[in-house]
């Protein structure tokens, strides 16, 4: 038994078409959990083709019961031994709206297709392709190790991640005892680029807001009204441009956090983000211009205008529209008082004189972020710096969002996410595919950890 044998199994799993075909199924099952009529494809997905592969590993499954209504979740659980640390893992099967008609020619969001180092499908990315990188990688320690890991792994799958993982919370909130665990491992979201392995340790938390004014039930004749009468659109533009200016700068200051952490400062200065690192030019001068372009990325707040509307922008006629609403996103960090998002925004527009304003604040998820300093964060990056030549860039968070708060917070886990795509794999778009290097990288990374991880004693790394 050796690592570098499981190392390369796991390659020739690859070289051999069988991870390919693995993957070709699962794309094929049509699981959008933004589709009603697709719920079915949901319960599919996890019982044809999760579960008979977690039942092939010696894993013991059972259903959780969704109490928001919502996709089925699976949880399995694989014990080796009271005295072997655990690992909590997590996966989703659902994927966002197929778009069919919006694909280049020649491909189909339901078909895996091979063009080159891209592999084409909806889920390849995000993320049908990154957990099944982890099963293939779990499965073969196992047939290495002759049966056994040398520490325990609990599942758990959610088909409801692209509409906001509702009931995820509460299923873990009743399952506290069930996912106890030393760490939790997992895969989602892009790497740093695609030539770059990455950890990252949690995501910013996400708020989404409506600021609204109503003036008046219908609109008015601009020249019969104008000049003495209020346009909603004029008053809203004014009230976002007290909040952020024309830079990106936020200038509400209570909706920015506190000091970033020297750990996590030190952590962003090591990824050596430039102006044309991330595949596309950076806009150098927008957003908080004392940090570095990284700590704007991953260690500070932005106040994002998602849509804003007035009157109708289709076809304008010479009317003062009687109500504008802009939709509106905080993303933040660790330290935004994100709780009393709808108070600060009172106090700010109040003061700034927009009493008229309305806020709705809509839904909201924590952020996250585990010291850069943990000992798995080492132990981890000693582990995938085994199988890669390539720097290994630590992100303090995702700059997105991901349910990893639920993680970290309610089971309180350190939380590590190692991805298998990249920036530019069209998540969420059409024509959504994987790289196959990052593909085999994966699978090397993972069978690594997994191995070394059956070699920890005690529970935890030191």
């Amino acid at each position: 038994m050796s690592k570098q044998q499981a190392l390369a199994n796991v390659r020739q799993y690859l070289a051999d078409g069988h991870f390919e075909a693995d993957l070709r199924r699962r794309i094929a099952i049509r699981s959008e959990s933004q589709n009603p009529g697709q719920a079915d494809e949901l319960t599919r997905y996890l019982r044809q083709e999760i579960q008979p592969a977690l039942i092939a590993m010696g894993f013991e499954c059972q259903s959780l019961d969704n109490p928001s209504g919502a996709g089925p979740m699976l949880f399995a659980s694989r014990h080796e031994g009271a005295d072997l640390p655990t690992v909590l893992t997590y996966g989703h099967g659902d994927v966002v709206l197929g778009y069919d008609e919006q694909w280049r020619a020649g491909l189909s969001p339901w078909a895996l297709t091979v063009e080159g180092d891209r592999w084409y499908g909806r889920g390849t990315a995000d993320n049908k392709g990154q957990h099944s990188i982890n099963l293939t990688a779990l499965e073969h320690v196992i047939k290495q190790r002759e049966g056994r890991l040398g520490f325990n792994v609990k599942v758990l799958f959610e088909t409801g991640e692209e509409c906001g993982s509702p009931g995820l919370r509460e299923v873990c909130t009743t399952h506290q005892a069930l996912l106890q665990a030393d760490v939790f491992i997992a895969s989602d979201g892009p790497r740093l680029n695609d030539s770059r392995p990455t950890i990252f340790l949690g995501s910013r938390g996400s708020a989404l807001f409506s600021l609204e004014v109503n003036a008046r039930d219908k609109g008015l004749h601009s020249g019969n009204w104008g000049g003495v009468m209020s346009n909603p659109a004029v008053v809203l533009a004014n009230a976002l441009a007290s909040l952020v200016d024309k830079n990106g700068r936020i200038r509400c200051r209570t909706l920015v956090p506190g000091a970033i952490p020297d750990s996590v400062r030190e952590a962003i200065r090591d990824l050596g983000i430039d102006q044309n690192s991330l595949g596309r030019p950076l806009d150098v001068h927008w957003g908080e211009p004392d940090l570095t372009l990284g700590e704007r990325l991953f260690g500070w707040n932005t106040v994002e205008i998602l849509a804003f509307t007035a009157g109708n922008p289709a076809k304008p006629v010479n009317a003062i529209p009687p109500r504008a609403i802009a939709h509106c996103q905080l993303r933040f960090v660790v330290g935004t008082d994100w709780q009393n998002l709808q108070t600060l925004l009172r106090q700010h527009l109040d003061a700034k004189g927009f009493q008229q304003v309305d806020i709705v604040i809509d839904r909201c998820t924590p952020a996250s972020r585990l010291d850069p300093d943990n000992p798995w964060v080492r132990f981890a990056k000693q582990s995938i710096a085994d199988v890669t030549h390539r720097p290994i860039a630590v992100l303090p968070n995702l700059a997105g969002t991901l349910p990893n708060d639920i993680f970290a917070d309610i089971l309180g886990l350190p939380t590590l996410w190692i991805p298998h795509s990249y920036p530019g794999c069209s998540q969420h778009a059409p024509d959504e595919h994987l790289l196959g290097s990052v593909v085999l990288e994966g699978l090397q990374i993972m069978t690594s950890l997994f191995w070394d991880l059956g070699h920890l004693a005690p529970a935890k790394p030191q």
